[in-house]
């Protein structure tokens, strides 16, 4: 068995070391046991540039960006190869991405500075010599930090930023690239802590406010985000970024007129941006302007061909169908080895789509494949990790401990928490229980999930027991007074009737925690059938907080455990939840909506059958599809690619998967 890293590090002193064939001897032996390493493909490319031998190492670096497009050092390498070919332009794009790849390498940067002085392209050299004198600016131990981020190193970045910090604590340089490290790896509280100190420690740092703002809108607190990116426009009026960030933390709150003067606004100064016409494009498509979406996707198209976003977000419409020369487009952009990560996750799930439409199962599902492929290699999720969370739940919320906690929490009875698995037609439901006078539609609100991770790192007497199982120490009175925060909280989001929905699907999780601090809510489980709800979901690129879709085994164990998770809430709290499935709803719409008004104590409104005639923003990926009357569009949309589905309907297990063949 080869040792790969023990063979890199030999292969990396013999270049260092200008003994280029030895190197690529030992690069030999990785190849054989694993010819697509990428550091192997990389050093092989770097020997071969040496060896003058620039168009084997361009081939070397297109099948090293095929499997890592954001490789910052293979794009360097492609630079100097380009260059020493005479082929300067190339050169100098390569060398761009190569900074944007990864913002620590000095050596792109030099090189980018002396081909735009050539060109005579001064004005553009002297902003890149910026940042060139910022990163040099900066110190080393840093700059290694940078550098190790963007190769994906996160613990070894984390131990000498770490090392770095305490020697110099109050380095803001230092907080912001902790606080970066700290999101990737998920401990957002830690990113938030950083970067609240960094800010405080110079508040005109407009680089740590932006990196605050995005801290916030990660950990899901919209209003705290709102009012800090609100901060920072204030202190430069004027600045685009500051107008855009704004605005997309007014899209969070609720805010979308508001949002799209501001976009408006920014265009008029940057008339064909793509980042902004895309971002006009997702308020539209909330707000319902559905010709005025696809117009704005389709100019940050013209203003950047390679924009994937915008071709996934026409995808993403639901009822958009592609243009032969759209998907002749989107297939070369998906061959281009230049193609950055997340433009090539976006072009493969929007080609699924296209080809989807088209009734090529076999071309749609592989890119699907793809897609999917690309997102899991950045996931952390873990099937196992995920079943066993769901089993703790259930040992502490036994029938016993329930009956132990009656009388806990806030009586208010405002909120109808709609919950389940993404897909499974929660949307459909929030459009009709929100077309009633007494109900109002929110979005899907955070603040139950955000609780349970504030609970999770509670200490009681020194001790952090975890969470569920803190939920045994804490009192009535700490119970009502999470209730009440909830409330409180969420009453942003509100309008002026009674009652309002949460439809955040991951909810279901934390089904006990709802009972023990809001004991008077309504809680509608949205079940679909097994088959359509994980192939939906597996089509779907969500933005986070879904990983579990990126694998069929791992969406059919994830909705096994669901359905069994489900079961026991049934069991230690009857009568608490209601279940509605949604083949049912398209049966009888009528009988559905009666019984789903009677459990949540609301009388009959006949808008709640006309619900696609209600105008409200609506913000998930089924926006258009509730726009329209009851249909079978949706239903057993599975059959088509039942021969690629077998790892999902092993790991639902026969009983389950029987579920969906008699839809």
């Amino acid at each position: 068995m080869v040792d790969s890293a023990q063979q890199l590090a030999e292969a990396q002193q013999q270049i260092a070391a200008g003994k280029f064939k030895q190197a690529r001897e030992q690069l030999s032996l990785i190849d054989e046991s694993d010819p697509n390493y990428p550091e192997s493909l990389y050093m092989r490319a770097v020997c071969q540039r040496y060896n003058k031998e620039f168009d084997l190492a361009l081939k070397t670096l297109e099948k090293l960006k095929a499997l890592c497009p954001d490789h910052g050092r293979a794009h360097q390498e492609e630079g100097h190869s380009q260059l020493a070919l005479g082929m300067t332009d190339r050169a100098l794009g390569a060398y761009e991405r190569a900074c944007y790849y990864n913002p620590a390498l000095v050596a792109s940067f030099k090189a980018r500075i002396k081909i735009l002085r050539q060109n005579g392209q001064a004005g553009h050299a002297a902003r890149v010599e910026g940042q060139l004198q910022h990163l040099e600016s900066l110190p080393k131990p840093l700059v290694a930090v940078m550098d190790l981020i963007a190769q994906g190193k996160l613990l070894k970045a984390e131990e000498l930023c770490k090392r770095f910090m305490r020697q110099v604590p109050h380095n803001v340089e230092g907080m912001r690239l902790l606080a970066d490290i700290a999101i990737r790896l998920g401990v957002l509280e830690d990113a938030e802590y950083l970067l609240e100190s960094a800010v405080e420690l110079e508040p005109e740092h407009s680089g740590a406010r932006i990196d605050y703002v995005r801290a916030l809108r990660k950990r899901q607190q919209y209003g705290r985000a709102r009012s800090a990116a609100e901060t920072l426009l204030n202190s430069q009026p004027d600045n685009p970024q500051f107008k855009s960030i704004y605005a997309i933390e007014c899209m969070q709150t609720g805010e979308f007129d508001r949002a799209l003067v501001l976009f408006d606004d920014i265009l008029l100064s940057l008339p064909e941006d793509p980042v902004t016409l895309t971002s006009k494009g997702h308020a539209q498509k909330t707000m319902g302007q559905f010709d005025a979406a696809v117009a704005s996707y389709h100019r940050a198209i013209t203003g950047n061909p390679g924009h994937g976003e915008a071709y996934y977000s026409l995808a993403n419409l639901k009822t958009y169908h592609f243009s032969d020369e759209e998907v002749a487009r989107m297939r070369s952009l998906a061959d281009d080895s230049n193609l950055s990560f997340m433009d090539r996750v976006y072009i493969h799930f929007a080609l699924g789509k296209a080809f989807e439409d088209r009734k090529e199962s076999a071309a749609a599902f592989t890119h699907y494949q793809i897609g999917n492929g690309l997102k899991r290699t950045q996931s952390r999720y873990r099937a196992e990790q995920m079943t066993a969370e769901f089993s703790a739940q259930k040992r502490l919320f036994s029938a016993d401990f329930v009956e132990s906690r009656q009388g806990s929490g806030d009586p208010a009875a405002d909120p109808i928490f709609i919950l389940g698995l993404p897909r499974a037609g929660s949307t459909l439901l929030e459009q009709i229980l929100s077309s009633h006078s007494q109900v109002d539609g929110t979005l899907e609100l955070p603040n139950v999930l955000s609780l349970s991770q504030r609970l999770r790192r509670l200490q009681i007497n020194k001790d952090t027991p975890g969470y569920p199982t803190v939920l045994e120490r804490l009192s009535d009175a700490e119970l009502a007074q999470y209730g009440r925060e909830y409330i409180e909280d969420t009453r942003c989001h509100r309008q002026a009737a009674p009652f309002f929905i949460d439809k955040m699907p991951n909810n279901f999780r934390h089904i006990g925690l709802i009972k023990l601090i809001l004991p008077n809510a309504k809680i509608i489980d949205a079940r679909r059938n097994p088959l359509d709800c994980c192939w939906s979901a597996y089509k779907q690129l969500f933005a986070e907080g879904q990983e579990f879709s990126y694998d069929l085994a791992d969406l059919g164990q994830y909705y096994r455990d669901y359905v069994d998770l489900m079961a026991h809430w049934d069991s230690v709290l009857p009568g608490f939840l209601l279940r509605v499935d949604n083949e049912a709803v398209i049966a009888d719409l009528e009988g559905q909506v009666t019984r789903i008004l009677e459990f949540c104590g609301l009388a009959f409104e006949d808008a709640c059958l006309h619900f696609h005639q209600t105008e409200r923003n609506v913000r998930t990926p089924s926006a258009e599809q509730v726009r329209r009357p009851v249909n079978r569009a949706g239903v057993a949309q599975w059959r088509g690619f039942a021969d690629h589905l077998g790892p999902l309907q092993q790991a639902l297990g026969e009983d389950l998967a029987e579920l969906s063949y008699g839809v």
